[in-house]
């Protein structure tokens, strides 16, 4: 099939841009690759023919092909040498000036019915356009490291960016081996954007002592399915990218409370505390591996108080076949007698409030997540809360412990760890839809793609309960009184009348 670009010429021969070089000269085009440091661009011709290389000897690729695509991919001396090309992608530093000037000199290089494209990742794409003659042929096309694996592209269209661009590239992207998502042009446009509540939110968790880094991270890889912990991920990214991005969005929405960033990361950047690439960072690295101290075990306990449930427990009586299931002796009376350990359950609020509602006695009081079916989570999760007394906090651990399964206990908090992780990454996913960013199916395709979350944020929202997540919100909305947790619009009508909220609107 004959690529939708046939000459395509790419300035950065960075690792993003080796890459969008590789994968569009597999894809059938002529490819052009510059750079201003002196041989870079060589060198990364060479990776690249190494990697075919190495896929030619594992049977992967013939002979034949790899001498067709390493002759494809060349080299230029200089920017005049891309006048020829239908499209150039940019692949540069994030520095607004620099991309705007390269860009009004490509402009006068190329023929009018070139198509210009940057590869930013958080700059806009209008603003970079403003100095064009054409800005209706310039475009965000935005990929994502390592670009021959990560199989999603973002399509942004700035303010005057005409339809068939974006439609061109779409369906160029296709014939990469890619799948484009189609994105206004907004602060961090899909993935960056729906990516702020994980690192956010969890940071926030650890700024109010109510765990460390890797019981957060065990929580969230365990009870919901995320590959990397948020503080694996972001000592895998490095905090002199991730930490940047999170005051770019948070600044570009003019201090939207949703995306506020955390002192703790400025803090570790400016001290060079980055993460793996430096051995040091949310986790010390020994040859690459994260050094972890292990869990404790689960606390023996002699003799087991009996055991009362909130009549308000979220899915109480799933709560107490668990209890019965673990030889808990129940007591089914209207309030808990002088001896039990009270369980509740709550969603959003903190075990404190909970308590103080329900009249009980905090000092026998334990909280348990039971946002997520037990039946499917890999750990339970208990809250203490300040009153409660140590043997209390041991015997509830030792009884959640009993049939082997993992068990975390942390201090108070509204929302525990999973529910405000959960909620925020959902309710930031819902006002991206209530923006008209993107849509529904492709916000959830971009997110599962770039950022490998077990699966879309509004999949997620749907399978623990739009009117779960909503109550977590307006709730934890009550005990920190922060406007960062108000339910997007889109996710309050669509829980108020039970609807999906992958449903589409006509």
């Amino acid at each position: 099939m004959k690529p939708i670009f046939s000459h395509v010429g790419i300035v950065g021969a960075g690792a993003m841009g080796r890459g969008i070089a590789q994968i569009a000269a597999q894809a059938g085009s002529t490819v052009l690759l510059f750079d201003m440091q002196p041989d870079a661009a060589h060198a990364a011709q060479t990776n690249v023919f190494a990697q075919w290389d190495k896929l030619c000897e594992k049977g992967r690729l013939d002979a034949a092909q790899t001498a067709l695509y390493k002759s494809r991919l060349q080299c230029a001396d200089s920017l005049t040498a891309l006048s020829g090309s239908d499209l150039i992608v940019e692949a540069v530093v994030e520095r607004m000036d620099i991309k705007a000037s390269l860009f009004a000199e490509l402009e006068n290089l190329v023929h009018p019915g070139a198509v210009l494209v940057t590869n930013t990742s958080s700059l806009s794409v209008t603003a970079i356009a403003a100095r064009l003659k054409r800005p209706a042929q310039f475009a965000g096309f935005h990929f994502f490291n390592p670009v021959p694996l990560m199989k999603v592209v973002e399509v942004i269209a700035g303010l005057k960016t005409s339809a068939s661009v974006c439609a061109d590239l779409a369906s160029y992207a296709q014939q990469m081996g890619h799948t484009p998502v189609q994105a206004q042009d907004t602060p961090g446009f899909i993935v960056n954007h729906a990516g702020r509540g994980y690192g956010t939110e969890a940071l926030r968790i650890v700024s109010e002592g109510v765990a460390d880094f890797a019981t957060i991270d065990r929580i969230l890889k365990d009870q919901v399915g995320f590959k990397l912990g948020p503080f694996e991920l972001m000592d895998l990214t490095g905090l002199d990218v991730s930490h940047p991005v999170m005051e770019s969005v948070y600044h570009q929405y003019f201090e939207e409370p949703r995306y506020r960033p955390s002192v703790i990361t400025a803090q570790r950047l400016a001290g060079g505390v980055l993460g793996k690439k430096v051995g040091d960072g949310f986790y010390r690295y020994d040859g690459g591996t994260a050094q972890i101290s292990p869990e404790e075990p689960a606390p023996q306990v002699d003799e087991m108080p009996p055991v009362w449930v909130s009549p308000r427990a979220a899915r109480k009586s799933e709560l107490l076949l668990l209890l019965k299931n673990l030889g808990a002796r129940i007591e089914t009376g209207a309030s808990p007698s002088p001896q039990a350990l009270s369980f509740v359950a709550p969603l959003g609020f903190d075990v404190t409030t909970v308590a103080v509602v329900e009249r009980l006695d905090p000092a026998r009081t334990i909280g348990i997540d039971m946002l997520v079916d037990d039946a499917t989570t890999r750990r339970r999760v208990l809250a203490t809360n300040p009153a409660t007394r140590t043997d209390m906090r041991r015997a509830a651990h030792a009884l959640m412990a009993r049939d082997g399964k993992a068990v975390s206990v942390i201090r108070d908090s509204g929302g525990f760890v999973t529910q405000r992780v959960v909620a925020t990454i959902v309710n930031i996913a819902s006002d991206i839809c209530q923006q008209s960013i993107c849509s529904p199916t492709d916000l959830e395709t971009a997110v599962t793609l770039g950022l490998g979350y077990p699966m879309g944020p509004l999949a997620m929202g749907n399978l623990y309960g739009p009117t779960n997540v909503l109550e977590v919100l307006f709730n934890m909305q009550t005990v920190y009184g922060d406007p960062r947790y108000r339910p997007s619009p889109w996710l309050r009508r669509r829980g108020a009348i039970g609807l999906s909220l992958l449903h589409e609107e006509e």
